[in-house]
């Protein structure tokens, strides 16, 4: 079996170990633009010791943006200021990935430490959009329902996305489809009550997915690998649920999507989530070993020992360690002398690197 500090290769990326840093929102940009607080933000995480860093949910349009702080790819000058973190990132041997997302009925609201409420055009806000005219909860707005012209549109953002991702330099783009954002919402039965070619049956329900997965495939480079993170389940009757998901990655998979990145909920807010260490792992684990798609896994993961165990066990090919980077960038390196393996450090902390290490 695997062991966490096993190299992963995903076409013709080899990621060197099986620690990736999944997407964690900073609310800081303007405008879409990254700025200092990404760099250093991004740029200290690299230097790590994790093998990929997937880059916090970027918008493909303005009005995909879950905040006004949020980071975009829907005009080209936005693709300079992430290059210049991309090719840092990727000097320090962090594969520099980067999710292009739409948020949705969960867009237009206030910034991540902030009242989560649709804002007023008055405050910043803007005309949210959904497959259906049913709002996330109290506090947000009723979303305009997307036509055929619309949904069309989303498509083509989407792969405009995919194409100044390549020209900023990343080598993995993630299409975000969970956590209750505008591709979840068509997924799940709970939020898409259309009656056309986009609601309805399974089929109909993932078609705006596979669309956009096969449009961002066209434009991102054949030899690079395409992730795709979903919901595994909404925790509610009704909704969304694993079996769906297990279908779906069998269909993805030959559509080009090379490891599906494996979350939970985020669809209703009254969900009740049985929260826990390695609470989702069995869901990576049944997309890994039924649908044949590779699978990473994330969700209070803290412990090197708790994720070596997930990659030894079979349950996934990755684990994303989130919380534990923001408080220590330098988990994985940690991580490895806890395992007693060996990593590469930084040539300029080297001084500080336990017996044994190697420098990068």
């Amino acid at each position: 079996m695997a062991q966490l500090f096993d190299t992963l290769k995903l076409r013709d990326i080899v990621l060197s170990n099986r620690i990736g840093i999944p997407p964690m929102c900073q609310y800081s940009a303007h405008d879409g633009m990254a700025a200092d607080w990404h760099f250093v933000h991004y740029g200290s995480r690299a230097v790590g010791g994790a093998a990929l860093m997937i880059f916090e949910a970027t918008a493909v349009s303005p009005e995909g943006r879950i905040s006004p702080g949020d980071l975009g790819l829907w005009d080209d000058k936005q693709i300079e200021p992430l290059a210049r973190i991309a090719r840092f990132s990727q000097e320090q041997g962090c594969v520099a990935a980067i999710q292009l997302a739409h948020a949705g009925r969960k867009a237009s609201v206030g910034l991540g430490w902030q009242a989560q409420s649709t804002l007023r055009v008055s405050e910043g806000g803007w005309q949210v959009i959904a497959p259906s005219p049913v709002s996330f909860g109290e506090g947000y707005a009723v979303p305009h329902e997307l036509d055929a012209t619309g949904i069309r549109q989303v498509v083509a953002q989407f792969a405009a996305g995919a194409r100044r991702a390549r020209e900023a330099g990343f080598k993995t783009v993630e299409i975000h489809a969970a956590h209750g954002y505008l591709l979840h919402q068509f997924l799940s039965p709970l939020s898409n009550c259309r009656t056309d070619a986009y609601g309805g049956s399974f089929e109909n329900r993932t078609r705006l997915v596979r669309e956009v997965v096969a449009a961002v495939r066209a434009e991102w480079p054949e030899r690079l690998p395409l992730l795709i993170r979903l919901s595994a389940t909404d925790w509610v009757e009704g909704g969304w649920n694993a079996d769906e998901t297990v279908e779906l990655c069998r269909e993805l998979k030959g559509l080009g999507v090379d490891l599906a990145d494996i979350s939970t909920a985020g669809l209703v807010p009254t969900a009740k989530i049985p929260a826990g260490p390695g609470f989702q792992t069995e869901f990576a684990a049944r997309v890994r070993h039924e649908a044949s798609l590779p699978s990473a896994t994330v969700g209070l993961i803290t412990s090197p020992a708790q994720a070596d165990h997930i990659i030894r066990s079979g349950q996934a090919d990755m684990v994303l360690v989130g919380r534990e980077i923001l408080r220590n960038p330098y988990w994985p390196l940690a991580a490895a002398q806890a395992l007693g393996q060996t990593a590469s450090w930084p040539l300029q902390y080297l001084r500080a690197a336990p017996a044994g290490s190697n420098g990068r």
